[in-house]
C-alpha cells in the first residue's frame, strides 16, 4: 500500500546549479557511477566503464531502443509574424501531432504557423505550415503538419535545464537507438559505448531490447500535493517475443533482470501487470500510464541503472519506490556532497 501521508514535497531537494551537467562526459562510459546496495545501504563509487564487473553471466540487461525525434520546431504566425516554438510530443495520425507550444497564447485553434529552419529570421518562399487544430488538456495543442517537416526543419529537443546547443546532436541518442518516437532520451543508456556493450556480452550477459517512447512526463514536475493524483501521460511501448523470452528464461533460472533506465522499468512492469504472474511477461504492444510510487510491488525488476533525477519528478518517485525513500535521500545527499553531476548528461547510479 502507498503511504497515505506521502506528499510530493517529500521528493524535493536543493541542488547547487553548478551540479546540473551542461555537456556530456567524454568518452560516454567515463561518467562516475554510484553503486547503491539495497541489502545493507552501503555505497561504492566507481566509473561507468566498470559496470560489467557488477553483472553476472546469465543476467539480462534491458535497454530501451527508442530514438529521440527532431521534435522541436520554430516558426512564425502567418497573420501576425509572432514567433512560436512547437515541441511535438507524439504522432496521433498521419500529419496530426500532439504538441506543446511556446508561448501558448499564440497557438490558438485556427492559427497557422510558418515553420523555419534553424537560423532563419523569416520563412523561405513556400513555407511549410503547421496549423493548430484544437487545444488539449494541460496546455497541449493538436497540430496538423506534414510528417516530413520534422526531418527537414526539426531539431533534437534538449531539456530546459541544458542551456547550450549540442555540437553533435547524436550525443543525445543512445548508441543503440533505433525506433523513432521519443521527445527525450532514455538517459541512463547514454553512458554505454559499443565497446562496453560488447564487454557486457562477453561476460555472458544477455541484452534485451524493448521500446518505450518517452513523452510529456519527462518535461513536467508533479504539481499535485498527493503524487497519486498526478495524471501520467500515456506512452507507447513494445515488448517483443524475443525480449519476453529472454526475461522469462532468466527469471526461471534465478538470474537477474537489470533495467537500464526508468523507461525500461515502466515497460516491463506494465507487461508483468498485464500478465498478472510472478514476474512473467508476455509479448505486448500498447500504451502505458503506469505511475510507480513507493509501495509499488515490483514484479520483474531486480536491479536498476539510472541517472540522478529532478526533484518532484515521477522518475525520482520511481527510484525511491525501488530502493526505498530513505536510502535514495541518503544517496542523493552523498552525491551532492561528492559533487556528482546531475540530470540528463550527468553521472549514474546502479541500484542492486
Amino acid at each position: 500500500m502507498l503511504n497515505a501521508q506521502l506528499k510530493t514535497s517529500d521528493f524535493d531537494y536543493e541542488l547547487p546549479a553548478e551540479l546540473i551537467a551542461q555537456t556530456p562526459k567524454e568518452p560516454r562510459d567515463h561518467s562516475r557511477l554510484m553503486v547503491l546496495h539495497r541489502s545493507d545501504g552501503t555505497i561504492e563509487h566507481r566509473r561507468f566503464f566498470e559496470i560489467a564487473a557488477l553483472l553476472n553471466p546469465g543476467d539480462v540487461l534491458v535497454l530501451n531502443d527508442s530514438r529521440v525525434l527532431p521534435a522541436r520546431l520554430n516558426g512564425r504566425r502567418l497573420d501576425t509574424g509572432g514567433a512560436v516554438e512547437l515541441l511535438l510530443l507524439r504522432r496521433l495520425d498521419a500529419g496530426i501531432w500532439e504538441s506543446l507550444a511556446r508561448p501558448a497564447k499564440r497557438a490558438r485553434p485556427g492559427v497557422k504557423i510558418a515553420l523555419m529552419s534553424s537560423g532563419e529570421s523569416c520563412p523561405s518562399d513556400g513555407p511549410t505550415v503547421a496549423e493548430v487544430v484544437e487545444t488539449g488538456m494541460g496546455g497541449v495543442r493538436i497540430v496538423r503538419l506534414a510528417d516530413e517537416a520534422l526531418e527537414r526543419l526539426g531539431k533534437v529537443p534538449l531539456p530546459p535545464y541544458i542551456r547550450a546547443p549540442l555540437e553533435r546532436p547524436e550525443r543525445y541518442q543512445t548508441v543503440y537507438a533505433r525506433a523513432n518516437g521519443s521527445v527525450a532520451a532514455p538517459t541512463a543508456g547514454l553512458h554505454f559505448t559499443p565497446e562496453l556493450l560488447e564487454t557486457v556480452r562477453d561476460r555472458g550477459v544477455n541484452l534485451a531490447f524493448i521500446t518505450l517512447h518517452v513523452g510529456l512526463d519527462s518535461f513536467r514536475p508533479v504539481r499535485e500535493d498527493d503524487p497519486a493524483q498526478h495524471p501520467m501521460h500515456k506512452e507507447c511501448f513494445e515488448l517483443d517475443a524475443r525480449a519476453a523470452w529472454q526475461i522469462n528464461r532468466a527469471r526461471s533460472e534465478g538470474k537477474r533482470i537489470i533495467c537500464v533506465g526508468t523507461t525500461a522499468v515502466r515497460a516491463i512492469e506494465a507487461a508483468a501487470l498485464q500478465n498478472k504472474g510472478d514476474g512473467v511477461v508476455s509479448p505486448c504492444t500498447g500504451w502505458t500510464d503506469l505511475l510507480i510510487l513507493p509501495g509499488h510491488q515490483f514484479r520483474a525488476v531486480d536491479a536498476l541503472i539510472t541517472n540522478f533525477h529532478l526533484p518532484r519528478s515521477t522518475l525520482l518517485m520511481l527510484v525511491s519506490a525501488f530502493a526505498g525513500k530513505e536510502l535514495i535521500d541518503h544517496a542523493y545527499q552523498e552525491a551532492i556532497r561528492l559533487r556528482y553531476r546531475f540530470y540528463s548528461f550527468g553521472d549514474c547510479m546502479v541500484i542492486v
